[in-house]
């Protein structure tokens, strides 16, 4: 369609004959129709980037996506002052009430003294000085070599009376034929899968230290001993974990060789264990837990843990409240109101059992838990027959499924949300996105069981190098036990 030239003015159109006057008015009708169908493409394309753009604006904030998942987004538009405002409201940065805080502690005894003295006055020159004052700092300070290459001489030796002769063992912190010693390995894996460094960037930080550069053959072949050695405690935990009151579950995805598998997530408030699945299915709950779960199990609203038999379930209130919020912002058929109402009752349980962690009255919180019920039966009962079809799907969920969704009302030792999972899951997301994956199952199961021992010493309060050197040593020397990642029962 090509742009029409200055219409002519009435006189003009008036002089016209009568056909002429026809052959106007078609085309201008053809240009118009052409205007039409081209206005009615560009509203379909706008709709369908609309599409497109809600869809990549759903995050963990909008839906059930952990928050591993978000993308950093710069606004197109700052905030108001008062959008500020009410955010500062909400929730201030740092640590949060009732988030334990830490403090700066000394260094203890000192490992040596080192004497800072004037060799002479500054005034006359004299070199007879008398100490009058003395300042003193403590400064943790890097060695000059902190890796030092030891040539280790093992000497067999003749007895004087009887003859025989005796050849002594190697030294524990000696680890078969590596050229790296158990301390050392113990550092490197913690590094490889806490500090996220690649085996070229470790190899280059032994060389800075020590001047010797190991291959990557010697850095990989540190993985396979360190998952040999610490794969008896693990799987003793996992032996343990069904045994557990309350277990936490979630689960990520994990490239290996281009192919999606996923990095399950199982743990209570002292122990987590990564398991490296196949699938995402029921068949990995089945494996690691057993066909039935005697506690109480805390998990998201993924499809695959509905219906898994377990004494109790606790389905995630985030999720919920993600779920309420997309419905709010997304959804306009819904009533005026239904979300916002749902939205104040998940954020007041929260609030509710944040004050119960710092102040644990178990009959101020039975009494409001009650009440709690009551209102939430209310307002599906006032809500439902008003709802649109995402309303009814998610108050539907709340009133046939409201075991899976309170529990933690009759048992505040259950926690309302899965934030526990996902936390420990964050270290296995960070080092798969920096590693890029697994080049095999075999390292995928070596690296959930790494991440294994990682976490739930952290948990423990307790030094995962140290859980990799007592490991090393129990593997390959005799007469050590093997260290257990089961937390010791508090009293």
């Amino acid at each position: 369609m090509t742009a029409s030239a200055t219409p002519p003015d009435r006189d003009t159109l008036l002089q016209l004959p009568k056909e002429q006057l026809v052959e106007a008015f078609l085309q201008q009708a053809e240009q118009i129709r052409q205007l039409q169908a081209l206005a009615s493409r560009q509203a379909e394309q706008i709709n369908q980037l609309q599409s497109r753009l809600e869809q990549l604006r759903t995050d963990s904030t909008t839906s059930s996506k952990p928050p591993s998942t978000d993308l950093l987004r710069k606004p197109e538009t700052p905030k108001n002052k008062s959008q500020d405002q009410e955010q500062e409201q909400k929730r201030k940065p740092g640590g949060q009430p009732g988030h334990p805080g830490t403090t700066r502690r000394g260094f203890g005894k000192p490992d040596r003294f080192e004497t800072v003295q004037p060799a002479t006055c500054e005034h006359c020159g004299s070199t007879q000085l008398q100490v009058v004052d003395v300042e003193t700092r403590q400064v943790a300070c890097l060695a000059d070599r902190p890796i030092e290459l030891v040539q280790f001489e093992r000497q067999t030796c003749r007895c004087v009376g009887c003859q025989a002769t005796t050849t002594p063992a190697w030294p524990s912190r000696l680890v078969s034929q590596c050229d790296i010693d158990a301390g050392m390995m113990a550092m490197l894996g913690w590094l490889s899968h806490d500090g996220h460094l690649s085996y070229d960037k470790q190899a280059e930080f032994i060389e800075t230290m020590c001047g010797w550069r190991p291959s990557l053959g010697t850095l990989a072949s540190v993985t396979d001993r360190l998952a040999v050695a610490v794969e008896p405690s693990v799987q003793a935990a996992w032996q343990s974990l069904a045994e557990q009151p309350i277990v936490y579950c979630d689960e990520t995805p994990w490239p290996v060789l281009g192919t999606k598998e996923w990095l399950w997530q199982f743990g209570t408030q002292t122990l987590s264990l990564f398991h490296a699945g196949d699938t995402r299915g029921r068949v990995e709950l089945d494996t690691r837990l057993g066909q039935t779960f005697a506690g109480t199990w805390v998990c998201d609203d993924f499809k695959a843990y509905n219906g898994y038999e377990s004494a109790a379930q606790q389905k995630c209130l985030a999720h919920l409240l993600r779920h309420f919020e997309k419905l709010d912002k997304l959804s306009r058929a819904e009533p005026a109101g239904l979300a916002k109402a749902f939205i104040a009752l998940i954020e007041e349980a929260f609030a509710q059992y944040r004050q119960w962690q710092t102040q644990p009255d178990a009959a101020a919180w039975q009494h409001w838990a009650q009440a709690f019920r009551q209102r939430v039966d209310a307002a599906i009962v006032q809500w439902l027959p008003k709802a649109a079809a995402g309303g009814k799907r998610l108050l539907r969920s709340l009133r046939d499924r409201a075991q899976l969704w309170w529990q933690f009302l009759d048992n505040p030792e259950v926690r309302p949300d899965n934030n526990l999972s996902e936390r420990n899951l964050r270290l296995a997301v960070t080092k798969r996105k920096v590693s890029g994956g697994s080049r095999s199952m075999e390292r995928f199961a070596q690296t959930a069981d790494l991440l294994s021992v990682i976490q739930s010493c952290r948990r423990q309060g307790r030094s995962a190098m140290e859980f990799f050197v007592r490991a090393l040593q129990a593997k390959y020397h005799a007469g050590f036990a093997q260290p257990s990642l089961i937390p010791e029962p508090t009293t």
